[in-house]
């Protein structure tokens, strides 16, 4: 099973809480983390965009970093961790898109990939002038899909004159093409969002569900299963996990009441706004799910809590499900969780166990 990092490109991570660590984005922070990822092997790190955040006491997310100039400062200074950055495709044309991830191909020594995003927070877009109109909710994913196959087009063969909907091209062109495979991953979870995954995506990224229920998913990747075999391509999930580790299990979990306890209901507010005001798409939208007030506090991401040997068994458990490519985690301290995963919980991992002979030989 892969493992990759959730990196926090926006201020405070993805706890929406006044009890839990508060601090801004730094390129310095995000280069320590990404740093301590690759010396544990970790397979990858992405970095979302974020172009409004939702306020309230902690200003969540209201703080954010440029997620393509980001990685391409990592991709500097790492070598051998894949590095995705996020591109909004409503205000990132897919040609420039291509000779950015081609320009960070370059300097990472093909370790570059794209994550795609249609865009689901109005104000985001409207701030600026650029939102086209609610009717994209619902036809979004044929927007994407038309961008995808630019952008793959001229990834590979350096030229695209598709004629689209949305999209004319003139005989484009780009040179150097990447020297890299440069992934497609996408986060879609409804049916449209599948579709899209299956028919243009290498990896689909898909919430995990509830506390401590580790195979909970499985749904999800049925239906990307049943995806894949209509378009015959194979696309694993990466599923979104928050970690929260302690020697003891019962320090782990005064942890996880305390950061519940200090919600920040004003911003959490303001998330299920975002969300009802797409009344175009289903009920499937992984936004719904962000939206839950369930466990709003973390967005309602799959949450592992528990001693060392109690989430490694538990990631141990998510490797087995069918369909699973690999985990990206997201901590409450993300220095310190990285260190307490690479020391504590990979050595226990089963799924784990072929990076132990490359660290060793590293070392």
């Amino acid at each position: 099973m892969e493992i990759g990092v959730f990196i926090p490109i926006g201020n405070n991570g993805w706890l929406i809480s006044e009890n839990a660590p508060q601090y801004k984005p730094s390129f310095e922070l995000n280069k320590e983390i990404t740093l301590r990822a690759e010396k544990y092997g970790f397979d990858f790190a992405l970095s979302m965009i974020k172009l409004r955040g939702f306020g309230g006491k902690t200003e969540f997310w209201d703080y954010n970093l440029e997620s393509f100039t980001l990685m391409a400062g990592l991709a500097a200074v790492t070598s051998k961790i894949k590095l995705f950055g996020t591109a909004a495709t409503l205000v990132m044309p897919p040609a420039i898109v291509a000779r950015m991830a081609t320009t960070i191909d370059s300097i990472s020594g093909g370790r570059f990939g794209v994550n795609l995003v249609t865009g689901w927070q109005r104000p985001e877009y409207s701030q600026m002038g650029l939102w086209p109109g609610d009717d994209y909710f619902g036809d979004r994913y044929a927007y994407l899909s038309e961008y995808a196959t630019i952008l793959k087009e001229l990834l590979t063969s350096g030229t695209s004159d598709l004629k689209g909907d949305y999209f004319k091209m003139e005989d484009c062109r780009m040179k150097p093409v990447p020297q890299g495979d440069v992934t497609l991953i996408c986060a879609g979870s409804s049916d449209k969002g599948m579709e899209f995954s299956a028919t243009y995506a290498d990896y689909s990224f898909c919430f995990g569900v509830g506390v401590n229920t580790p195979k909970a998913f499985a749904p999800t990747n049925q239906r990307l299963l049943a995806a894949t075999a209509k378009t015959g391509r194979d696309v694993r999930s990466f599923v979104l996990t928050m970690v929260i580790a302690e020697d003891n299990s019962a320090d782990a979990w005064a942890k996880w009441e305390h950061y519940k306890a200090g919600a920040d209901q004003e911003a959490i507010k303001w998330l299920g706004l975002q969300s009802a005001a797409d009344t175009k798409s289903g009920s499937d939208t992984n936004v719904r799910a962000m939206a839950n007030p369930v466990s709003a506090v973390n967005i309602n991401m799959g949450t592992i809590i528990g001693s060392y040997a109690e989430v490694a068994a538990m990631l141990d458990e998510m490797s087995e499900v069918p369909g699973t490519g690999g985990v990206m985690l997201t901590f409450d301290d993300f220095i310190e969780g990285i260190e307490k995963f690479g020391t504590y919980i990979q050595p226990l991992m089963k799924s784990r166990a072929h990076i132990k002979p490359a660290l060793e030989a590293a070392e």
